[in-house]
């Protein structure tokens, strides 16, 4: 589902604030943070670009744009101060939704709600915690599943590049951990650009990979006497 907030009367978009990051097995992430610092650390002694590349980018995967988030910051009063602001007392705000199960029907076009479907959006907000789980009514769309799975490969992808991190592969890796950034847009397009991702993705670990032979290959070549 996407939403759009705007005032009834004039024609300028509000600017929503920035979705927070999912609670995401905090204990674990922390362990894997620390692994991932020390990583970087020893390979390339004084650089955080990795580790605050994949701080970066984790967050964007784990803060995308749910029916839930949407009813968030539709409700951000900030919004609402922020029309106000720009466009006096009597704006009122409208908002622009094209839910998945009209989508499901065919309907092509936004559906535009008032005020007045605020309880609706605070309802959805207190759903939150069903988020992923067999109750989420909405965590069966392809779209949905996609972007939790993309969050399970992501860290699957950096654990591998953090494994045996040189400081001739580190740059390489950098590039990898920043490739979230690629995976943009709703729904269709959406999907296309997580399908460039996931090759892109692929093809940089293959040449990670190739990097580290040659440098196990290099270091042999090195010790060996003849």
């Amino acid at each position: 589902m996407s939403s759009r907030a705007r005032p009834s009367r004039g024609c300028g978009a509000c600017r929503c604030a920035r979705p927070r990051p999912r609670r995401h097995r905090r204990g674990a992430d922390g362990d894997r943070r620390t692994r991932r610092r020390r990583a970087e650390g020893e390979s390339v002694p004084g650089s955080t670009a990795l580790t605050e590349a994949v701080a970066r980018h984790l967050h964007k995967l784990m803060a995308y744009k749910d029916e839930y988030e949407v009813a968030r910051l539709s409700l951000d009063p900030e919004v609402e101060r922020e029309v106000k602001a720009r466009f006096g007392d009597g704006a009122r705000i409208s908002y622009r939704l094209h839910p998945p199960v009209l989508r499901a029907i065919g309907m092509t076009r936004k559906i535009e709600l008032g005020p007045w479907f605020k309880p609706a959006f605070r309802a959805l907000a207190a759903m939150r915690r069903l988020r992923g789980t067999r109750l989420d009514p909405f965590g069966a769309a392809h779209v949905r599943r996609t972007e939790r799975a993309l969050i399970v490969e992501y860290e699957a992808t950096i654990t591998e590049v953090c494994r045996n991190l040189d400081e001739r592969g580190h740059g390489l890796a950098v590039d990898i951990a920043s490739l979230p950034d690629t995976v943009r847009g709703y729904e269709e397009i959406k999907m296309a650009s997580v399908a460039r991702y996931r090759a892109r993705s692929a093809e940089l670990v293959g040449r990670l990979s190739s990097t580290r032979e040659r440098t196990a290959a290099d270091s042999a070549a090195s010790r060996d006497p003849r």
